[in-house]
C-alpha cells in the first residue's frame, strides 16, 4: 500500500490527530494545488483541483498542528462528493 492509500485510509478513520500537513500532502496526491486566497486570507488556505477545478478551503490551525474534528469531517465529505476518495 502506497503513501497515498495510507493517508486516505487514515483520513477515512476520522482521526483526532490528522494534521494540516497530512491534509496538504493528501490533497497534493489528489492533484490539488495550494494557494492563499490573497493578502488578507489569514489562515485560510485554498486548494484547487487541477483537473476538475473543485475547491477545498481549510483553516490552517495555530498554534496546534491538528485539524479540528469538524474540519476532518468536512474534508472527508467534500472529497467523497468529488469522487476522489
Amino acid at each position: 500500500m502506497g503513501k497515498k492509500e495510507k493517508l486516505i485510509q487514515e483520513l477515512k478513520s476520522n482521526p483526532r490527530d490528522f494534521t494540516f500537513e497530512k491534509a496538504e500532502t493528501l490533497l497534493g496526491y489528489l492533484n490539488y494545488k495550494r494557494s492563499n486566497k490573497g493578502k488578507t486570507s489569514g489562515s485560510r488556505v485554498l486548494f484547487t483541483n487541477v483537473e476538475t477545478g473543485s475547491k477545498v478551503i481549510l483553516h490552517k490551525p495555530h498554534p496546534r498542528k491538528e485539524l479540528l474534528e469538524y474540519q476532518v469531517k468536512l474534508l472527508i465529505e467534500q472529497l467523497k462528493e468529488e469522487g476522489v476518495i
